[in-house]
């Protein structure tokens, strides 16, 4: 394999990632205000972000934190939320698992929405990539994102309350999860764990420490798993 043939997956990954930067940005710059209002000095802010890297346990973390929540709701919804990396990882296994360690284990720490939406996406297409241009391609992707998420964390910690509200950061939020999910719907099994997902979360937003949310998520991957076994046994029986 040629150098300019190793080099050139970790270029495209950086090309196809580049527009999630306007996302990333003002996400992250909330997450630094949000934090430093909650009590947190710039240190905890940058630690909290490259540790857990996950924007959006990170958000439900300091809001139940907020609303002085028991430590263990506070983990075990964190925890919750960040499930659905697990299945990521899973989905990327068959791809990248043949990788030396070290790069898995690089990958794991990197594996967010973004970088697995992206590559999940490049790989699907492309199934004769090898592990080498995968893994390339995977690291291209995270490489305009990840600095740019601790960066401006770092951004938002220090300006703190200094960015008028009408900068409407919070825009940034649903943006960023509606621009990622959207490709996702794929098939009926998706749109239906969506909805249903939607439907209880309206429904359990009265329940405390937002643990509707939580609540919602096991319904809406309960309703998809059934819709894809539904589906499986209606093609079985034709």
């Amino acid at each position: 394999m040629t150098t300019t043939t190793r080099k050139s997956p970790y270029r495209q990954g950086i090309l196809d990632a580049a527009p999630f930067i306007l996302m990333v940005i003002p996400f992250a710059t909330l997450f630094g205000v949000i934090a430093t209002e909650a009590g947190l000095n710039i240190i905890e802010t940058m630690a909290f972000s490259i540790v857990v890297i996950a924007g959006a346990a990170q958000f439900t973390a300091l809001q139940l934190l907020q609303e002085n929540t028991p430590t263990v709701i506070v983990l075990v919804s964190a925890l919750a939320v960040n499930l659905r990396m697990a299945m990521y990882s899973a989905s990327l296994t068959p791809y990248i698992g043949a990788a030396p360690m070290w790069q898995r284990a690089l990958c794991a720490y990197m594996t967010i929405d973004q970088s697995y939406l992206v590559s999940i996406s490049k790989f699907e297409k492309e199934p004769d990539m090898t592990v080498p241009a995968r893994v390339a391609y995977f690291m291209g992707v995270v490489t305009p994102i990840v600095p740019m998420w601790y960066g401006f964390t770092l951004v938002g910690a220090l300006v703190g309350a200094q960015i008028p509200e009408s900068w409407a950061l919070d825009f940034a939020i649903p943006i960023t999860f509606l621009a990622m999910i959207a490709p996702m719907f794929r098939t009926m099994a998706h749109v239906v764990a969506a909805l249903v997902a939607v439907v209880v979360s309206l429904l359990a937003a009265g329940v405390p420490y937002s643990l509707g949310l939580i609540i919602a998520g096991i319904a809406g991957m309960m309703a998809g798993a059934q819709m894809e076994l539904w589906l499986e046994r209606k093609g079985a029986n034709k």
